[in-house]
Formats: C-alpha cells, structure tokens, sequence
C-alpha cells in the first residue's frame, strides 16, 4: 500500500479555474483580431439589480484560484484545482490534511467519504465542496500516476471516439472559424432589465441565429439572473430561433421555483446545476425531473468522485450531463471521455478572437477541440503536463 504524505493547498495564478481569460494581443507571433469579448461585455447575473455591481461579474464576486499538491510517501505527487481562495485552502490545510495523512493513496472513495461526513458538522455543499473538490482531484490524479494509466481508463475506459464540444462565448463568429457547431451566448440582461431588456435579449439571439445559419445548435447562459415569470416570457419570445436549452435561469436554493419553472415550460429544454454541489441536490432534481440536463462543475462539485455520483443519478433518471466547463480542465476531458451519459462537452472561450485555444489553456499537457471535437491526452493520471518549473510558475 502507498500511502499519503503530505496534503498542502496554496493560492495559483489561473484567473479563472476552468476556463482562463486571456487578453494578451499577440501570442507567440499570433496577432488577435479584437480583443476578446470577456474585457468589456455585460452579463446579467444575480446582482444585476444593483447599478454599482451590474456592469461587472468582478465588482462583487468572491474568487481566487486553489491549488492542491498531494504527495505519496514514494515521492509521486498528484494535482488538483479549484476556486475560493483562502476559506478553502484553510478547510483543506486545517482540517483535511490531517485527516488523510497515513491514507491509501489509491483509496480515492475511502478518502471522499472521509471528507464529507468531517464537513458534515459544518456542511459539506458550498466551500466544503469546493475544498473536497481539489483534495479528489489531486488523488484521482496521484492514482493514475502511481498506476501508470490515465484516469479516463481508471473511470471505466472511454465511452466516445471523441468528444463533441461546444463553444460558450459572444464571440461567435469566432467560433464559427474554429469550426464549432454549437455556441452558448451569455445573457447581457436579466429580470431587473424588463421589457427593454427582453428585447435586447431577443435582439442578440436574432442576430445569432442569422449569423450562424439553422444548422448550428445555440445556446443561452441565464447565468441565475432570472425569476420565473422573466424565465418564462424570454423563452416564449426567443421561440422563433430554435435555442437547444436556457440554462442556471434562477438563484439555485429554491427549488420550488425550479418546479414552477419546469411546469410552465414544459416544452423548453433546461439545464442547470453549476452551482449545485452535492449528489443529494442532483438526486432531488432528477426526482422531481426539475432540468433536462445537469451541469455540475468537476472542481466544484465534490470532485471526479462526486461527479460521478452525479452522473449516475441522473443516468438512471433519463437526464442528460455536461459538466460546467468540462472541456476547460483535464478533469472534465477525462470524466467525459469515460461517460457515455456525457454526450457533449462545454469550452469557455475568453481568449482573444485569433489567438489559437492552445495559448489559453489551463494546463501544458491538455488538450483542446480541434473543430469542435477533443480526445483527451492519454498520459498516466489527468495528463496535466505539469514540471516542477511550470508548478512553481502557477504558485502566487
């Protein structure tokens, strides 16, 4: 048995776990044709209502991007991520390490469960979730080392030839010319805006549909800026234009509300989830049928274990899954390539139209859709391509 030495979380610089903004204008000898559309684009959201937060997700939002480094007692480390900053590092340093020191390094479920009923006196969604998260990760990673295979095989093998992706972005044309064939727009207004912004709503998808032509699947990120009865006016006027979901419409706790949603449109394909954390939210949701698809986050939803949890709830409840930027990590590559209920996977573009998506990734080893399609790296563990050097240059 190899057993855990050491577990140690720290601050990284990835300004955004998941999908990485990239405003560079010129990547080695690349020149961008604009500036991407991340720099200066509203995007409605639950703060919308209140003009000193509503121009800018970064004028309220609590971030801050969490490495986790777990070594083995043979020197084989394993890494994984997450957001949240020091509350999560604290519960990971604090509380988990000492824990898991002297664990089996391969006993990834042993180790999961260890962490969710330690969380459970405080709660084991939200934060802890998000700590859980970057311990699994890191484990999952560690065991696919110290095996020798990468995690996708360790997960079951894969299920795909490949994975059909899906650009999530404004810059549409963009993603026309990478060669994707479905596009998620991010929402400009939410229920605070009303009637003006319904139809500034509807004026952006018009213009998308016509510039992507009937043949390409379009997308629309509500991103919890809606209440119900706005949910539901915006999808009657947006029905002329064919959307394949609205997705994470309202605030995730009341799910009455999600019900009501579900009732009035029950011709509207849902999706959601991103920020529901726990296989027992999902379980309720796949219970009552609340959303067509889930879309739980890999390093926020209690990690590769608690994902797969997720999955096979909503497996057996006939609910699609396509994890939240599962396209933007390895994680999310492997678990999807491993999943024949994943039939698509998401990759947030907020790198600078021109710039190749390589230049923006998150990790050197990982790969990215190449005309909307992606195979994952087949190296031992997640394929993070991570040295000692390229390590020390992700640590603040």
């Amino acid at each position: 048995m190899v057993k855990i030495k050491d577990v140690r979380a720290f601050p990284i610089r990835n300004e955004m776990v998941g999908a990485l903004y990239k405003d560079a204008t010129l990547a080695n000898g690349v020149a961008a044709t604009r500036p991407p559309w991340t720099r200066d684009a509203e995007v409605a959201g639950p703060l919308s209502g209140y003009a000193r937060f509503k121009a800018k997700r970064s004028s309220w939002r609590f971030d801050g991007s969490v490495g986790c480094l777990v070594t083995a007692e043979d020197g084989t480390t394993g890494f994984g991520v997450t957001r949240h900053g020091q509350p999560v590092i604290a519960l990971i340093n604090d509380h988990f390490a000492g824990l898991l020191d002297g664990e089996d390094a391969l006993a990834t479920e042993r180790a999961w469960d260890i962490m969710m009923r330690a969380s459970s006196p405080y709660g084991s969604g939200g934060l802890s979730a998000y700590a859980i998260s970057a311990v699994d990760l890191a484990l999952w990673d560690l065991k696919g080392k110290i095996l020798g295979a990468p995690v996708y095989a360790l997960a079951g093998g894969p299920t795909h030839d490949r994975v059909f992706c899906y650009a999530t972005g404004n810059d549409t044309d963009w993603h026309m010319e990478l060669g994707f064939r479905a596009t998620k727009l991010a929402l400009p207004y939410g229920a605070f805006s009303g009637l003006d912004g319904l139809a500034r709503n509807e004026d952006l998808v018009a213009r998308t549909r016509a510039l992507v032509g009937a043949d390409v699947e379009l997308l629309l990120d509500c991103w919890l800026a809606l209440d119900v009865d706005f949910a539901v006016r915006l999808a009657e006027r947006l029905k002329p234009y064919n959307l394949g979901w609205i997705e994470d419409a309202l605030l995730p706790e009341p799910m009455d509300a999600h019900a009501a949603l579900r009732s009035r449109l029950p011709w509207m394909t849902l999706a959601g989830g991103e920020h529901w954390y726990l296989p027992a939210q999902f379980l309720e949701a796949a219970n009552r049928q609340l959303l067509d698809v889930f879309q739980p986050d890999i390093c926020w939803a209690a990690g590769f274990t608690g994902c797969l949890r997720i999955n096979h709830i909503a497996e057996a409840s006939g609910i699609k899954v396509m994890l939240h930027a599962g396209m933007n990590t390895p994680y999310g590559q492997h678990l999807t390539f491993a999943s024949a209920n994943m039939r698509w996977g998401e990759f947030f573009v907020g790198s600078a139209p021109g710039q190749p998506l390589a230049e923006a990734r998150v990790f050197p080893g990982m790969a990215v859709p190449e005309d909307g399609w992606l195979v994952p790296n087949d190296e031992p563990g997640f394929g993070l391509g991570l040295t000692e050097k390229t390590l020390e240059a992700l640590v603040l």
